[in-house]
């Protein structure tokens, strides 16, 4: 990739596995990356465990609205990575997919939400040092 990689984290609610690998990317990658997040059926709010879980590493989502999954977010994107969810997601000839199996936060508390942030967080970062290195 010779411009910006742009990146579509989507999981069902958008509310708490994609919210988290957004922030994460986007504290990470310092402006190197564009990054999205979409839901098939998007929460009314970020979950609560999920944005403490990140406030615990200095990262805000208390902010961030569930928005739905387009065709248009998909068609931007150069990887598309889904959250274990089974979500169906339009497909793009040229683009990479990515399934990460990651257990759902929701109606969990934080404690059971660090262990999938921790993960999150380490999948974030070998796939930031993947599209850096490819887009140099």
């Amino acid at each position: 990739m010779s411009r910006k990689p742009e990146v579509l984290f989507v999981c069902v609610h958008n509310a708490g596995r994609s919210q988290m690998a957004a922030a994460l990317l986007q504290h990470y990658a310092l402006g190197r990356v564009t990054v999205r997040s979409a839901g098939s059926a998007p929460a009314d709010e970020v979950n609560p465990a999920a944005a403490e879980a990140l406030a615990e590493l200095g990262l805000d989502i208390t902010a961030e609205v569930p928005s739905r999954l387009t065709t248009e977010d998909v068609e931007a994107s150069d990887v598309v990575i889904t959250m274990g969810c089974g979500d169906t997601c339009p497909v793009f000839p040229g683009k990479r997919y990515l399934d990460w199996d990651l257990e759902d936060p929701a109606g969990r508390g934080v404690d059971a939400v660090r262990p999938i942030r921790d993960d999150i967080d380490r999948r974030v970062r070998t796939l930031l040092a993947e599209l850096l290195d490819s887009a140099s």
